[in-house]
């Protein structure tokens, strides 16, 4: 195996550990969180308060980290690192500029900005809504910072802290829920969330120690890195405004549907995108740089390669926890969450959120790894264009479904527009740039789809003889029961099929324990 390759692969699980670890804090995070507010009004007031400061931080710091990745990239495997250092300050110095004033005057502007994002609060529940807005608002320039220093590091290959940050965020806010949360009330949760981002923008300090950047402001507006990458923030500030759009429709429309509607979704999409997070986003992240060097004309049928292995990989590692997730919803959030004033009707909602939301972790797997092919050969409207597509649907889907169906109508919505975006996104990519091999990701698709169903069907029926009562030792057994009859007969069809992307699985994992045993490069 050449030594790029080892360490591409290194680099991945090295990420892929420390991503898991992060995640199992943030889900102790969520269940101190569940024990001592339960599903509740305040847990939704503290959510939309959340989103108000993801509209001012969604709409600069995403759509900014993500464009720097390419230009840096390129500028360090040229030898031109000072070069990239540059760019990485002027992008670093208009972002907190911009987003000071941004996160002033939405505080400013608190009150009405959030009349319009949950109607249905009133009273007590504005006030509080208003009040931690103002709190959560300080932590835009912490989460902005990290952001693009993280992306900075990606592009030299330096994974570790930015994969770390997450562990001390969640150590801060599980310590401010968990001591102040019972005499303060949501407000611990507020403070906790500015104090864990601050703790996130230090961890990264070592990393710019570690690449030479010197942190001081730039304002070369003509830098040429910096003004490549503002030719790719439009497009992607619109598929973040996208993304904000559809998670505040969602609190729109759950707001009025009743207290702790929001709070269910909230961690119901948690369980979901745990295996994304782990899974694909760590994977994809360390694949980003590599895959920004193979953007060029000359290069396209090596990128297409690359992507049809990952995308190949991806669906057949993920597809057996969307059935595990979409079979054991209920026993899962049981072991999870179910304890203090988490009740039985938190467990029903947030149950019925994870089965249904469960059909979107296959989506947004394919849809992360096609969006870092889009943007490898410079192409960022085929994502919002599809996001686009999915907005209006995910819109459309909350004013019919969710006001009519609740948690279920709106976490449908929500799964729909995912797989609709992620399918868009792989047709124009493969169509505009030939990046993509829709004819094995077709084939892939349909073996596992097949495989999936089989699973789910045993797993289901598996889980019948079982005991029903609400315990944790019954939740534990029937996860285990179910959990290992879906993936025992998920293998065993892929296998009958003979699915070829399960080779490429079977390598990837030979080449991890060779990439082990070799010792560092």
């Amino acid at each position: 195996m050449s030594t790029t390759r080892r360490a591409l692969v290194r680099s991945s699980v090295l990420l892929m550990c420390l991503t898991a670890l992060s995640q199992v804090l943030g889900f102790a995070r969520d269940a101190i969180m569940a024990a001592v507010f339960g599903a509740s009004a305040e847990v939704d007031a503290f959510l939309v308060a959340q989103g108000l400061m993801n509209v001012v931080l969604g709409l600069i710091s995403g759509a900014m980290a993500r464009a720097l990745v390419p230009p840096v990239s390129r500028a360090v495997d040229a030898g031109r690192t000072d070069a990239g250092h540059r760019t990485v300050r002027v992008a670093l110095t208009v972002a907190i500029a911009v987003l000071v004033l941004g996160s002033a005057l939405m505080a400013i502007a608190a009150r009405p900005v959030l009349a319009v994002l949950a109607p249905g609060f009133e009273g007590a529940t504005m006030e509080e809504a208003v009040r931690l807005t103002r709190i959560v608002l300080a932590a835009t320039v912490f989460v902005s910072g990290t952001n693009l220093l993280a992306s900075a590091a990606h592009a030299h290959q330096r994974f570790f802290w930015a994969g770390f940050q997450g562990i001390p965020f969640n150590l801060v806010m599980i310590t401010a829920v968990g001591v102040f949360g019972g005499t303060f009330g949501a407000a611990a949760l507020a403070c906790g969330f500015v104090a864990g981002s601050a703790a996130r923008f230090l961890v990264q300090l070592p990393a710019v120690r570690a690449i030479g950047l010197r942190l001081r402001p730039s304002f070369r507006l003509r830098d040429p890195g910096f003004r490549e990458m503002l030719r790719l923030v439009p497009p992607l500030l619109l598929g973040s405004a996208i993304v904000n759009v559809n998670t505040m429709v969602d609190r729109a429309v759950g707001s009025a549907q009743g207290a702790g509607t929001i709070a269910s979704l909230s961690y119901g999409w948690r369980i979901v995108t745990l295996a994304e997070v782990v899974m694909v986003t760590a994977f994809t992240t360390t694949l980003f740089p590599a895959f920004s060097t193979l953007g060029t004309p000359e290069r396209r049928d090596q990128l297409r390669e690359a992507t049809r292995r990952v995308l190949g990989v991806v669906v057949v590692l993920i597809s057996p926890v969307v059935v595990v997730l979409a079979v054991a919803a209920r026993p899962i959030v049981v072991l999870l969450f179910a304890r203090g004033n988490f009740d039985a009707r938190a467990v029903e909602l947030t149950s019925l959120a994870v089965a249904t939301y469960s059909v979107a972790l296959a989506g947004l797997a394919v849809r992360e790894v096609v969006a870092r092919t889009c943007l490898a050969v410079g192409d960022s409207r085929t994502p919002v264009l599809s996001a686009l597509g999915a907005m209006a649907l995910n819109v459309v889907g909350d004013l019919t479904l969710g006001m009519r169906y609740g948690v279920l109508g709106l976490a449908l919505s929500t799964s729909i527009s995912v797989v609709f975006a992620a399918t868009t996104m792989s047709v124009l990519t493969a169509r505009r740039h030939r990046a993509v091999a829709l004819g094995p990701l077709v084939r892939t698709t349909m073996g596992v789809v097949t495989a999936a169903s089989v699973a789910a069907v045993a797993g289901w029926l598996a889980q019948q003889p079982l005991p029903a009562r609400p315990g944790w030792p019954e939740a534990l057994l029937a996860l285990g029961v179910s959990g290992s009859v879906c993936l025992a007969t998920y293998l065993g069809v892929l296998t009958l099929l003979r699915v070829s992307a399960l080779t490429d699985v079977w390598a990837s994992l030979r080449e991890l324990r060779i990439g082990r045993s070799a010792g560092p490069a």
